[in-house]
């Protein structure tokens, strides 16, 4: 007893711990991991200079398979109590969502147990009772509510190209999660996930593995599944087709050209390419509602997550199959909801958690105020042309907003049919431009007054009346002046009115 108290936290990992793990069936190769990393350590800046903070390391972790942790053990020398380890343990089982915690120093192990499912929370075991893979992975599908079609499908590997490339512990826990959460029949899920922390990645190990099941298949076993990708911006498109998604080899498509191809199995599109604002340009309506097994929205913060947009259309369209949105910024207005579609996030991991551990450089604001910005612009002497020409006069329009509208923006953007009225009035060179007349929406201003306003081109609609303001202060004196004028007018007229209706006060 002597001689182990002396040994060193390593040697009591060695000759104690991984001997007991061995023991119950863990598989030292495909099972086992000693010194975990899984931060990078935070980024601190002095200066010109940066180094990094203290990296995040777990003593073990033991994994159900690959990319799939189930337990931690975290180990301490023989001075130390059994339990010594327990509250290290319970951080770091946080952060890579894993229910089974053990400490211990080399005497046996405390488990702490947060399924449930063995009646206790804590129970101190001997290194002959460490339990087996097939133990704890029954306690894990209990607690998660899989079933044996979903445990299979939970099952399913990793897509590994042979790099080495691994998903950092985040990007596991929402490909998990997300994996469980189907597999159990769930139809609507999100993922938030900051900025540059690989959703598209993240997306791609999902749709994997959710493609080669067996046993998640909703349309029956032996029929294909059809997955489609959507996004807002043609370069994400691409991007994905040719490297994330890259191994999804013949299989996978780009809709394109507003043709459709029924024959694929994985589908990238953007939203544009699928609607339109006419009837025939919805080429999404080609496919039967019950196409798609499973659809990714990513960035589902943008047009995706308005009840009243087109690409919410789609989804609408498309019910029957698994919704799946990822976004970096859920939106929750009174207009957009994320959650009101997708229900609340089942994984986030935020910028300030991806700064902290180091995936993330911290950033600094600074503002900077461009001299156009504050001080305007103006054209040069003679900087206004027409041909060649210098021109007599400008012409302003001023663009209406649709009714209803009181400004555009991202959810609410302008519309190229909302320009016609501008076209029509613009005419053409080949009428001379007959149609472009002053009217209250447009006006012009002569080259001489132009040059009087030292070129300033901020000229206000001469149609519309100019908004007077005044003081508050001004305001309210005035409004108080009045109403004490109308008390005093008030009260001759109640003195006259009882002179009128008594005479014998008139007499008195």
């Amino acid at each position: 007893m002597e001689s182990k108290r002396k040994l060193t936290e390593r040697d009591i990992c060695t000759k104690f711990i991984t001997p007991a793990i061995q023991q119950a069936g863990w598989d030292i190769h495909t099972q086992i991991r000693e010194e975990v990393t899984f931060t990078a350590g935070r980024i601190i800046v002095r200066g010109k200079l940066h180094t990094r903070g203290k990296k995040r390391r777990a003593d073990y972790v033991l994994y159900h398979q690959k990319n799939q942790p189930i337990a931690i053990i975290e180990a301490k020398d023989n001075k130390h109590s059994l339990g010594a380890g327990m509250q290290q343990g319970l951080a770091y089982a946080d952060a890579l969502d894993v229910p089974f915690i053990f400490s211990s120093n080399g005497d046996g192990f405390l488990f702490h147990d947060r399924t449930g499912q063995g009646g206790q929370l804590e129970t101190e075991l001997t290194l002959d009772e460490f339990p087996s893979p097939e133990e704890l992975w029954r306690r894990y599908c209990a607690y998660k509510g899989l079933d044996e079609p979903a445990s299979q499908t939970v099952s399913v590997p990793y897509y590994d190209d042979g790099s080495g490339r691994t998903p950092r512990y985040y990007q596991a826990n929402a490909i998990n999660r997300t994996v469980e959460a189907v597999a159990k029949g769930q139809k609507r899920a999100l993922l938030v996930m900051a900025t540059g922390t690989g959703k598209t990645y993240t997306a791609f190990q999902i749709i994997w593995r959710l493609w080669k099941s067996k046993s998640w298949q909703p349309k029956g076993a032996g029929k294909p599944k059809r997955i489609l990708f959507l996004a807002d911006r043609n370069i994400l498109v691409d991007q994905t087709k040719n490297n994330d998604f890259k191994p999804f080899g013949s299989a996978m498509t780009k809709i394109s050209k507003r043709k459709v191809d029924k024959s694929y199995e994985v589908y990238l599109s953007l939203y544009q390419a699928v609607t339109g604002n006419e009837e025939e340009k919805n080429i999404y309506k080609q496919f039967s509602p019950d196409f798609f097994d499973l659809i990714v929205i990513d960035e589902c913060h943008r047009g995706s997550a308005r009840e009243d947009s087109a690409w919410r259309e789609i989804l609408e369209y498309f019910s029957a199959g698994t919704h799946i949105g990822l976004t970096a910024t859920p939106k929750e207005t009174e207009e957009v909801s994320n959650i009101d579609y997708f229900g609340k996030p089942i994984y986030c991991y935020s910028l300030k958690q991806g700064i902290e551990d180091g995936f993330l450089a911290p950033y600094k604001v600074v503002r900077v105020d461009f001299d156009i910005d504050l001080k305007g612009w103006r054209p040069r002497k003679g900087q206004i042309f027409t041909k060649g020409q210098s021109t007599e006069h400008t012409w302003y329009y001023e663009h209406p907003y649709p009714a209803g509208y009181k400004n555009y923006s991202k959810t609410r953007p302008m519309k190229f049919e909302e320009f016609k009225p501008e076209m029509a009035w613009w005419g053409n060179e080949e009428d001379g431009f007959a149609s472009r007349e002053q009217n209250e929406q447009a006006w012009k201003v002569s080259i001489d007054e132009i040059k009087a306003r030292n070129y300033n081109l901020d000229i206000k609609n001469p149609h519309i009346s100019e908004q007077v303001s005044h003081n508050p202060n001004e305001l309210l004196q005035a409004y108080a002046d009045q109403q004490q004028e109308m008390m005093a007018i008030r009260q001759q007229l109640k003195d006259i009115l009882g002179k009128a209706l008594n005479p014998s006060l008139e007499q008195s």
